[in-house]
């Protein structure tokens, strides 16, 4: 799998005002998030995996570990395996999270998807 067309992947909006597109190669997982400025927030949660999160547009209160952070286009956050860590959009916004290792079960969908 070298090249991913964007209409291949798996596309949903696991909350209200995420839209995302997921895919997977052989160790990572990949959501290509556009973010609503009124988006429900992401909850606090945690899960085995590293999660990198790669602003591209807009900006977006992070809370890693109980400390939150303003992210804006350009910005990176690492979220360490087994770490709480929350999402609010600030404004309309987009967004590239990795996961590593792969995260089969994705937001709102099954396992295996």
């Amino acid at each position: 799998m070298p090249f991913v067309d964007p209409e291949q992947m798996l596309s949903g909006e696991p909350l209200p005002g995420w839209r995302g597109r997921f895919f997977h190669s052989e160790n990572m997982t990949f959501a290509h998030y556009d973010i609503a400025e009124d988006a429900a927030p992401l909850h606090e949660h945690q899960h085995l995996q590293e999660e990198v999160w790669n602003i591209v547009d807009g900006d977006v209160l992070i809370s890693i570990d109980g400390v939150a952070q303003r992210l804006g286009p350009g910005a990176v956050a690492v979220v360490p395996p087994n770490t709480r860590h929350s999402v609010r959009a600030l404004t309309a916004a987009r967004a590239i999270i990795a996961d590593y290792p792969l995260r089969l079960q994705l937001p709102g969908f099954p396992p295996g998807s």
